[in-house]
């Protein structure tokens, strides 16, 4: 199983094929998914810090191309499976948020 190391949080054994946005929610990493996980909102962006996905969503790619210096920076968690190490920084943090809740749970599989 790919281990996810989450900056601050932790170190964690994933299976294969989970959403990463779903794998930080139930280990601690507790991410914003404001529109329930289909690249509409940012909410859930991280900072991979190592083990970038070298592939991306069209809805991943859109959605930061339109937002300003966000290309080539952050990654929508909710556009990406964890299939290998990961290590990352949840930009966004519910906790820090000020909000009541994180969003509804994005389903387990990609969804634009």
């Amino acid at each position: 199983m790919p281990k996810l190391k989450i900056e601050g949080v932790g170190e964690y054994e994933v299976p294969v094929g989970t959403r990463l946005v779903n794998a930080l929610e139930d280990n601690g990493g507790e991410p914003l998914h404001r529109c329930g996980g289909y690249a509409r909102c940012t909410t859930c962006q991280v900072e991979f810090l190592t083990g970038e996905p070298e592939t991306m969503t069209e809805a991943e790619r859109t959605k930061l191309e339109n937002k300003k210096d966000a290309l080539g920076k952050i990654r929508l968690s909710c556009q990406i499976t964890v299939n290998h190490d990961m290590h990352v920084k949840v930009l966004m943090p519910f906790s820090k948020s000020g909000l009541d809740d994180p969003g509804s749970r994005p389903e387990d599989h990609i969804t634009p």
